[in-house]
């Protein structure tokens, strides 16, 4: 039997991956999977309601997203991201951003073309490149994961078809300036190709950090493809809603590709939807108190190592990239951290970084006592394994 040469050079997902070995190991406090401690509001149920109330929401709905969810994105996206959207521009709601990242690939490229990815990339990103057949051009962050446009142009050539970038970002923590992403995005536009900005994490912003959506700029509606997720903000993960805000001329191949694939979101998770975006952000902020708490601890933690590892500021999502002083592959220090000091983190080299050993630590997942504990455990195992 013939297997797929594509899908034998796409990447294994990392987070099974750590999966297994959290299983095979009981007791192993996961900081990796970047998820929030929290569900949705609880004022979603009446909009189930809602949904079972009407026969027809059994039945295909319409691709892009029911009315009223649609209605709903649209006012929060002017109220606080600052992008109009009407003549010339469409909203899709999908199935959570990475189905968002899928369509624009699938919707703007040909085999053989380039896409230009930020390293460390979130990986994903990178996998559904690769499966269209297309080639990911990393370009390097700097020292603090901060983008340096001067290098992305460099990269773009005859085959490129966009820039990607996530702020606040995963893996890495970092927020992105204004002033950078406007850059950016006159990079793609003197170019010819789109900027997608990966939003997904727009809320997760500490300090003084403040989010900035490039899509919001004058004359960036032709070649902006802006993402954005209910996942995180929202405790809906695994209800599998986000959105995309796309140039007009491109929602018929999106449509044709996300008819292909899914049809349209799940109806019942779109009604939910609704009924969180009219709970609005201030959801997500009330929970923000205790991951910012946790974020306090787990920089307090990681200064009684700092002269084993590099923590390069991260003003955003629930992630640290911590840069560590040793010439171990990443992967065998995940291993050795779950199974002899039984705390799980996710190996750099999946982001796109090769060279050098780094460790995402997610501090989202969890509630202040076990997130205190996961990060005692990772201090500790670094101290003993690295002191060798």
């Amino acid at each position: 039997m013939y297997d797929s040469l594509r899908m034998q050079s796409v990447q294994t997902p990392i987070i099974p991956v750590v999966g297994e070995l959290i299983r095979a190991n009981p007791g192993t406090i996961s900081l990796g999977q970047g998820v929030a401690y929290y569900g949705p509001p609880p004022e979603v149920a009446r909009y189930i309601e809602t949904f079972f109330a009407d026969p027809q929401n059994h039945k295909y709905k319409l691709v892009q997203g029911i009315p009223e969810l649609l209605a709903a994105i649209e006012d929060k996206l002017a109220a606080e991201n600052g992008i109009r959207v009407g003549p010339g521009r469409r909203i899709v709601v999908t199935a959570g951003a990475n189905m968002g990242f899928v369509n624009a690939v699938l919707a703007i490229t040909d085999p053989g073309d380039e896409i230009i990815l930020n390293t460390p990339y979130y990986f994903n990103h990178e996998m559904a490149i690769t499966m269209a057949d297309c080639k990911a051009v990393c370009v390097p962050t700097d020292e603090n994961y901060q983008l340096q446009p001067e290098r992305i142009e460099e990269a773009i050539t005859s085959r490129t078809r966009a820039v990607v970038t996530i702020s606040p970002n995963n893996p890495s923590g970092a927020v992105y300036p204004e002033n950078t992403l406007r850059q950016v995005n006159d990079i793609c536009r003197r170019h010819g190709v789109y900027h997608i900005s990966d939003e997904a994490y727009e809320y997760f912003v500490h300090d003084d950090a403040k989010h900035f959506s490039p899509g919001s700029l004058p004359g960036s509606s032709e070649h902006t493809i802006s993402l954005y997720s209910l996942s995180k903000a929202y405790g809906f993960a695994s209800w599998r809603i986000g959105w995309m805000v796309i140039p007009e001329r491109l929602f018929e191949p999106v449509r044709k590709i996300q008819d292909t694939i899914l049809i349209c979101a799940p109806v019942v998770s779109q009604w939910a939807a609704v009924g969180a975006m009219r709970v609005g952000k201030s959801y997500c902020d009330e929970k923000l108190r205790e991951t910012r708490e946790i974020r306090t601890i787990f920089l307090k933690e990681l200064e009684a190592v700092t002269d084993l590892v590099t923590i390069p500021k991260a003003d955003g999502a629930f992630y640290l990239l911590l840069r560590v002083h040793t010439q171990m592959d990443p992967m065998p220090l995940v291993r050795r951290l779950v199974e002899e000091h039984k705390v799980a983190v996710i190996p750099g080299a999946t982001f796109g970084v090769q060279d050098r050993c780094i460790l995402r630590v997610a501090y989202g997942a969890l509630q202040k006592d076990t997130a205190a504990e996961g990060i005692g455990r990772l201090v500790r195992g670094l101290r003993q394994i690295l002191a060798v």
